[in-house]
């Protein structure tokens, strides 16, 4: 399994809509539950996105050390992302 990483903000409509479809998701397929998710709030935890400095938009999604996507959130990005972390 890899670690998952997701860069949001709180102001951001895409950031709340792509956490609800994690949740959704984790509910959905709860084996999902054992990966590390890290939600990363990009301007309270500057020293936790330093890592990730090659991205533009949020919500942005890391699986691994590979990004996933960035921008408008969708559930089969998501679903993508944590089948490659799950199986990775």
């Amino acid at each position: 399994m890899k670690p998952v990483y997701m860069i949001v903000t709180s102001w951001c409509p895409h950031c709340k809509r792509a956490r609800g479809i994690l949740q959704d998701l984790l509910e959905e397929n709860p084996a999902w539950k054992e990966l590390s998710i890290t939600i990363i709030d990009e301007e309270n935890d500057k020293d936790q996105i330093k890592p990730f400095f090659n991205y533009y938009y949020v919500p942005t999604v890391y699986v691994g050390e590979d990004k996933s996507f960035e921008g408008v959130p969708s559930e089969d990005l998501l679903r993508e992302a944590l089948e490659t972390a799950y199986n990775g």
